[in-house]
C-alpha cells in the first residue's frame, strides 16, 4: 500500500505546514471540479485526501509512524480497502481530544474555500461550521432531431458519474436552449451536489425550416398541377396529410396548414410553399407546345414584379 508520505510528496520530517502547503498544491490539481470526467484524477484526489486525512491529525500520524495502524487508519491486523474510501470522512470522531486537523491546522475546508472562491468560514466558540463547498455544475450537449424539438419528447442522457437520466424535452426547444438537472452536477464537499446543464443542439431538417412556433416545407409540384390544381400529400410533423393547390399556383404560393407547426397551446402554423418543377429533361413535344403557345401569348413576368429597367 502507498505511503500517506509518498502521496503527499513530504519527507517524514514535514511540519504540519509543510503538509498543509502540499495537500493545497494537489487539491488544487487533482479536485474532480476541475477536472469532470476523470476517473482517475478523482482516484488521487480520493487518495490525497486520504493521506492529509491522516497525517494531518498528530495522534493518528504518531500511530502510524509506530506502527499501530496502517496508512488507511485501521488498526494492524485489520483488513483495509486502500486510500480512497475516506476520502471525504470527517474524522473528527476517531481524534484524540485536542486533535481534531480542521482547528490544529485551518482544516481542509478551509483549503477549499480558500481555492475555490470562498473566504475562511466563521466558527462559532467550539463549533465548527460544516456547510462545505457546494459542487460545480457540469454541462452537457445533445443533439436533438428536428421533429423532436417541435414536438417534444424524451433523451437519455448518460452523465459523468456513468449515471442515466431520461429526460424530458419541451416542445418548441431551441438551438442552444439549456436545461438544468439539480443536483446531477458534481458532488462537493459537505456542500451538496451542483447541477447538470443539458445544452441543447437541434439537428438540421432536410426540407422543415421554423422560425419562431411556425415551420415551413416547400413542395415542389409539377407543371400540370400547378395549372390545373391538384391534391397533393406534403409531410408534416406528425405524418403526411393532402393539400389542394389552387387552379394556377405560382411558385412561391403558399398554403397554411393550422396547428401543424411546434406544438404547444396555441399550437404554431406550417405553410407549404410551392415550386414548380419542370421535367427532366423537358419533352420536345411540351418544348413545341410552349414555343407556339409563347408567340401568341407572350408575357414579362418580370416586368409585372417590378424588375423593368
Amino acid at each position: 500500500m502507498t505511503n500517506p508520505y509518498q502521496i503527499l510528496g513530504v519527507p517524514k520530517t514535514a511540519t504540519a505546514g509543510e503538509l498543509k502547503s502540499a495537500y493545497r498544491k494537489l487539491a488544487k490539481k487533482l479536485h474532480p471540479d476541475v477536472n469532470p470526467g476523470r476517473k482517475d484524477i478523482e482516484q488521487k484526489f480520493k487518495e490525497v485526501t486520504a493521506a492529509y486525512d491522516l497525517l494531518s491529525d498528530p495522534d493518528k500520524r504518531a500511530r502510524f509512524d509506530r506502527g499501530d495502524i496502517d496508512s488507511q487508519g485501521q488498526e494492524r491486523g485489520f483488513g483495509g480497502g486502500g486510500f480512497g474510501g475516506g476520502a471525504y470522512r470527517n474524522t473528527g470522531a476517531g481524534h484524540s481530544a485536542g486533535a481534531d486537523p480542521f482547528s490544529a491546522f485551518g482544516g481542509m475546508e478551509d483549503i477549499f474555500a480558500e481555492f475555490m472562491g470562498g473566504g475562511r468560514r466563521n466558527r462559532g466558540a467550539g463549533t465548527r461550521d460544516t456547510g462545505g463547498v457546494k459542487g460545480s455544475d457540469v454541462t452537457y450537449t445533445v443533439t436533438v432531431p428536428f421533429v423532436e424539438a417541435c414536438l417534444g419528447g424524451k433523451k437519455r442522457v448518460t452523465l459523468t458519474n456513468d449515471k442515466t437520466l431520461d429526460i424530458t424535452i419541451p416542445s418548441g426547444v431551441e438551438d442552444g436552449h439549456k436545461l438544468r438537472l439539480k443536483g446531477q452536477g458534481m458532488q462537493g464537499l459537505g456542500g451538496g451536489a451542483g447541477d447538470a446543464i443539458i445544452e441543447i443542439r437541434v439537428e438540421f431538417h432536410p426540407f422543415f425550416t421554423r422560425k419562431d412556433r411556425d415551420v415551413t416545407v416547400e413542395i415542389p409540384v409539377s407543371l400540370p398541377e400547378a395549372v390545373l390544381g391538384a391534391s397533393v400529400t406534403v409531410p408534416t410533423l406528425d405524418g403526411h396529410v393532402a393539400v389542394k393547390v389552387p387552379k394556377g399556383a405560382n411558385s412561391g404560393t403558399t398554403l397554411r396548414l393550422k396547428g401543424k407547426g411546434v406544438a404547444g397551446n396555441p399550437a404554431g402554423d406550417m405553410f407549404v410553399k410551392l415550386k414548380i418543377a419542370l421535367p427532366e429533361p423537358v419533352p420536345d413535344d411540351l418544348t413545341d407546345f410552349i414555343e407556339k403557345w409563347a408567340k401568341k401569348h407572350a408575357y414579362d413576368p418580370r416586368k409585372k414584379a417590378g424588375f423593368e429597367r
